[in-house]
């Protein structure tokens, strides 16, 4: 156990997962708090009894989204701790938090610091470029979940950005650290299994492409997200947000030729991006139960 760091779970309408998810963070951490935002009604954290022998669960009764939920697991975790980020359905490999905070020991220019997402059907890393980056790589971004970020550095830029509510959070989080001085960093040597949800492999012979199939709502805030990043972020980091484009127009592409309704959903995707451009953000693209 590590007794430096709190973890930090997110929630939302959860299963049986989230029980192991929570025991291996608490195996590891010395505090773990769980924020279910499962609306009020419906059954969530509270059908899991084994979760509160070992985690403190707060409740709000509504989807704070996940930036929110984030921002109130942190308030809640204590403040002398580094912060361990998971999701609902990534469980924590024997070893992970005590290697990486092993890095933010090493080098106090460290903010925040991940390991690699690992597709453990395929065993291989999600992202490709992986495989080919140093045991230790600079990054302008890494994923929320597994994330170990230094409280001073989260202190120093402030909360979770709320505004964006669900996606591309993380990669705001890691921006504005790195933006402020901080080393945002992968440990090749670290996996964590991770799913990318309903993905799929579509196409004819060697033209595959891999498909997300999300929510409609959630493209729209993929879309107008990802642009208030590139909007704020081309100056200082232009590579990634090049990549950024790239991958949008990449989901642009799959949504054309394998996700109906499509033309409603490429509109989805313009609106989200319109709204970034403009920094505005339409409330009726949370779902049902989001305040």
């Amino acid at each position: 156990m590590n007794p430096a760091v709190t973890a930090v779970v997110t929630a939302f309408r959860p299963d049986a997962r989230l029980t192991e998810v929570v025991r291996s963070a608490g195996s590891q951490c010395a505090r773990v708090v769980v924020v279910d935002n499962t609306p009020a009604g419906e059954p969530g954290v509270d059908a899991l009894p084994a979760v509160a022998d070992v985690a403190q669960v707060l409740r709000p009764g509504t989807n704070l989204g996940l930036a929110g939920a984030l921002n109130l697991g942190v308030h809640e975790a204590s403040p002398e701790h580094d912060l361990l980020l998971l999701d609902q359905d990534s469980a924590v490999p024997a070893g992970l938090v005590e290697r990486l905070t092993a890095r933010l020991d090493a080098d106090p220019r460290i903010g925040v610091v991940g390991p690699v997402p690992w597709d453990a059907d395929a065993d291989r890393p999600l992202d490709p470029r992986a495989a080919h980056r140093a045991p230790l790589a600079d990054l302008p971004v890494v994923i929320t979940s597994g994330m170990v970020v230094r409280r001073a550095a989260l202190d120093a830029v402030g909360p979770f950005r709320e505004d964006f509510f669900v996606d591309c959070v993380d990669q705001d989080l890691c921006l504005r650290v790195r933006g402020a001085g901080w080393r945002v960093v992968q440990d090749a040597t670290v996996r964590l299994p991770h799913s990318l949800g309903d993905t799929r492999w579509r196409g004819v012979g060697p033209f595959r492409l891999r498909s997300t199939s999300h929510a409609t709502w959630r493209l729209y805030w993929t879309a107008r997200n990802g642009t208030v990043l590139a909007r704020e972020h081309w100056r200082r980091e232009p590579v990634w947000v090049a990549t950024s484009a790239a991958l949008q127009a990449y989901v642009a592409l799959t949504v054309l030729l394998f996700e109906p309704p499509r033309l409603r959903r490429l509109a989805t995707l313009a609106r989200g991006a319109r709204d970034g451009w403009s920094g505005r953000a339409d409330p009726a693209m949370r779902p049902g139960g989001a305040r």
